[in-house]
């Protein structure tokens, strides 16, 4: 048996967590996601920052200019200067409607700008008189991230609210997962799954959360989708990775189980376990003796129930098994090496003469 690499294990009833297999996509969180867009028609003039990059908030990302943008500074600075004079002069000299109507033009100017994606930095320059590059203004991040996309062109021209970079924190990213539009399966949000993602011999594994769940079925896919939130410290994972998604189904009942290994189809299509003959002569035999060639196995016709994904420590793997049903508790199964035995089998009744 050793030799062959065969092994048997009891079968003994097991309470099993069932794993649903599901296609995944690695998503940007949408949550913490941010467009860097212009407010208003502009051209762009220089880029300081590229595709890729990690950037801090506040930092500089495209610098454009505008004829709106220009307009509006010079009346910023106008309406700001008006205003400051304003309240130093105070109601001795000028009327409540007067300040007001400064106060009230100077707070429109101010917006308008702000509206226009100006840092309050570089309002306050231009209302100081630093700041003469009037109808220029740079667009910083409003949050840290990563640039996942920067599809422009210096000199370009673009028109307000268009897309020109995308920031994305990739410290928790989303996956979404896509399941048969009949597939009634129970799911809620809060409750965990795992997501695997092949590296190398080795599957990297993560664990993740559902936050919600479609419900309506996508047209071309025909599919509905269950969004899970993953944690990304190492940036292990980026947006349109593809993973593999196992939800976790706890069965109420023990059931009896196999892995794979020990499943083989018979001739007429069924499925067979082999079970070790209880001799009462083989009973005291351990596997391994010089004996073992003496112990025998029969085939046992099993129908299958859902899939199990179990983790194997020892050699830092996953296994899928079978529930089976037809079979006994207690008894003896060949967990490998089902092949070998049959092929025994076969070879123990083949008649070289053909008599």
């Amino acid at each position: 048996m050793h030799l062959a690499n065969i092994k048997v294990a009891k079968l003994v009833p097991k309470k099993m967590t069932q794993r649903l297999y599901a296609p995944g996509e690695v998503k940007a969180n949408g949550y913490t996601s941010y467009l860097v867009s212009p407010r208003v028609e502009s051209v762009i003039l220089r880029r300081h920052a590229i595709l890729g990059e990690h950037v801090e908030q506040g930092q500089a990302l495209v610098t454009l200019f505008s004829e709106a943008a220009a307009e509006a500074q010079a009346n910023y600075r106008i309406t700001y200067a008006d205003w400051q004079r304003a309240k130093k002069v105070g109601k001795a000299v000028i009327s409540d409607s007067e300040l007001l109507t400064a106060k009230t033009d100077y707070i429109a100017a101010f917006s308008r700008l702000k509206a226009y994606g100006l840092s309050q930095q570089a309002i306050d320059d231009i209302g100081k008189g630093n700041y003469s590059a009037l109808g220029e203004y740079t667009l910083v991040a409003e949050r840290g991230g990563v640039v996942l996309e920067d599809d422009f062109q210096q000199g370009q021209r673009v028109d307000a609210g268009d897309t020109i970079m995308v920031l994305s924190d990739e410290s928790e990213l989303w996956v979404e997962a896509r399941l048969a539009a009949n597939n009634q399966i129970a799911l809620k949000a809060g409750d965990m799954a795992q997501i695997a993602v092949a590296s190398g011999k080795e599957e990297q594994l993560f664990n993740a959360q559902i936050i919600q769940q479609g419900h309506t079925i996508e047209v071309k896919t025909r599919t509905r989708v269950i969004r899970l939130k993953v944690s990304n410290p190492d940036h292990s994972l980026h947006p349109g990775l593809f993973v593999d998604v196992y939800f976790a189904l706890a069965k109420e009942e023990p059931v009896m189980v196999v892995p794979e290994t020990a499943l083989l189809r018979g001739a007429d299509g069924d499925w067979l376990v082999y079970l070790q003959q209880t001799d009462a002569e083989h009973d005291h035999q351990e596997a391994g003796t010089e004996h073992d060639e003496q112990i025998t196995f029969i085939p046992q016709e099993v129908e299958l129930g859902g899939v199990y994904r179990v983790y194997l420590s020892a050699q830092q793997t996953w296994q899928n098994w079978r529930e089976i049903k037809g079979v006994a508790a207690s008894g003896s199964v060949a967990i490998t090496g089902a092949f070998f035995i049959a092929s025994q089998a076969a070879k123990a009744g083949f008649d070289a003469h053909n008599h």
